[in-house]
This record gives C-alpha cells, sequence and structure tokens, in this order.
C-alpha cells in the first residue's frame, strides 16, 4: 500500500512545502487518502490535485 506522501511523489507533489503551507488541506487529504484507492482519491481530487501540483511543484 502507497503512503500519502509517495502519491505526493507520484503526482510531482512537493509533500513537505504542501503540509508546510497548508497543513490543515494536507492532513484532511492524507486522511482521506488512507481511507480508499489511490485510484478513487485522484478522480475525486482531480483538479485539486492539478492546482496543488502548480503550487507545490516536485522538482
Amino acid at each position: 500500500m502507497m503512503s500519502f506522501e509517495e502519491y505526493c511523489i507520484k503526482k510531482k507533489i512537493d509533500s513537505a512545502a504542501f503540509l508546510a503551507q497548508e497543513p490543515v488541506r494536507w492532513k484532511q487529504w492524507k486522511e482521506e487518502f488512507e481511507q480508499m484507492h489511490p485510484n478513487s482519491f485522484t478522480e475525486q481530487k482531480k483538479f485539486l490535485i492539478n492546482e496543488t501540483r502548480r503550487k507545490y511543484l516536485l522538482h
């Protein structure tokens, strides 16, 4: 099973920067991610993931 941090890496999101800037949303997403399949999470958050990736792009 993939962790939320690994998922962020896969989606090219800098998890540490995301957590530092938006801890409440990061924790909410982490809890939701742990309760569902990664594909379901992606479908549910598709547009939000793209927005988050632009803000916290993993280099």
